[in-house]
């Protein structure tokens, strides 16, 4: 069944278009799997039943695996087993009668303008990694761009002159996202000044470099907004995700339509935007709560 898998993951690749970042977790939610099928005797696909995969399901819930993942989890498992009817090696999808696990919609976390400005504000030096830093922040804030879509972004797909940059997001799709001006003065700050010495021979095409000259990894940024947060004694739970919240609700909560914002984001699907809708619903039941004289 390994050998399907390989195959599988090709197929992500090659007809799908899917991130690595995708098809890595596929490859170890079916790892998981496949592992599972093999301890059960199970050799070939035809061997395989909604019972194996129901079984399957339920070890993962003993191990206190959460409904979304394993919910992800069996997502992974029916586009393999759809694959393998697709290819011929299967004659139908076990997977399609198994149903997923129930997640409960959890509000995504953001900071509200005054955290923004004190994790703003702990980068405000003057050494190279303050200036590097704060620019990577900004941009982040201001373009609501995964955080993978950060450390790849190429120097020649930002736009400083006419302020926008060019991004390759999920499934290789390309977007153009508008960059603010507050954004704009502190990557020129950071190209005028940590980028040139850090790259003199212009030979590394990713705008923002680590300190040894090289690409920045996706763990050297979250350890960088880790740090910055702690600095700034911001006590949520701060990833690089929490800026990209940030920026969809700070955007609807100051009039955005929300296609603009599914724009802006990347979402193939207008459904993923409106979460952000409930984000400001749930603020504004806050507020009430908190002002009104029989709130």
């Amino acid at each position: 069944m390994n050998d399907f898998l390989d195959l599988f993951i090709s197929y992500l690749t090659v007809e799908k278009g899917l991130s690595a970042n995708t098809r890595s977790a596929y490859s170890l939610d079916l790892g998981r799997y496949l592992d599972f099928l093999e301890k059960s005797g199970r050799q070939q696909p035809a061997d395989v039943s909604a019972a194996d995969i129901a079984a399957f399901m339920g070890t993962l819930q003993k191990r206190d695996i959460g409904p979304r993942s394993r919910a992800r989890c069996l997502s992974a498992i029916r586009m393999f087993h759809k694959f393998l009817m697709i290819e011929g090696y299967a004659d139908s999808n076990p997977a399609t009668i198994i149903e997923a696990p129930r997640t409960l919609h959890k509000l995504p976390q953001f900071l509200d303008g005054r955290e923004v400005d004190a994790l703003f504000a702990v980068c405000s030096g003057a050494r190279g990694e303050d200036v590097r830093d704060l620019a990577m922040l900004e941009l982040l804030y201001a373009t609501g761009l995964r955080v993978s879509e950060l450390v790849n972004l190429k120097s020649r797909e930002v736009n400083l002159d006419s302020g926008y940059l060019i991004t390759v997001g999920k499934g290789n799709k390309e977007r153009l996202v508008p960059i603010g001006e507050s954004a704009r003065a502190r990557i020129a700050a950071y190209l005028g000044t940590v980028r040139q010495k850090a790259d003199s021979q212009r030979q590394s095409p990713y705008l923002f470099l680590s300190r040894l000259g090289g690409a920045m990894s996706r763990q050297a940024f979250w350890n960088i907004i880790k740090k910055r947060a702690e600095q700034a004694a911001i006590r949520k739970n701060i990833s690089p995700h929490t800026l990209r919240h940030s920026f969809a609700t700070h955007l609807l909560e100051n009039g955005a339509d929300l296609r603009s914002v599914q724009i802006m984001l990347g979402h193939a699907d207008l459904a993923s935007t409106q979460i952000y809708t409930h984000v400001t619903r749930e603020r504004l039941k806050r507020l009430h709560q908190q002002i009104h004289p029989r709130g």
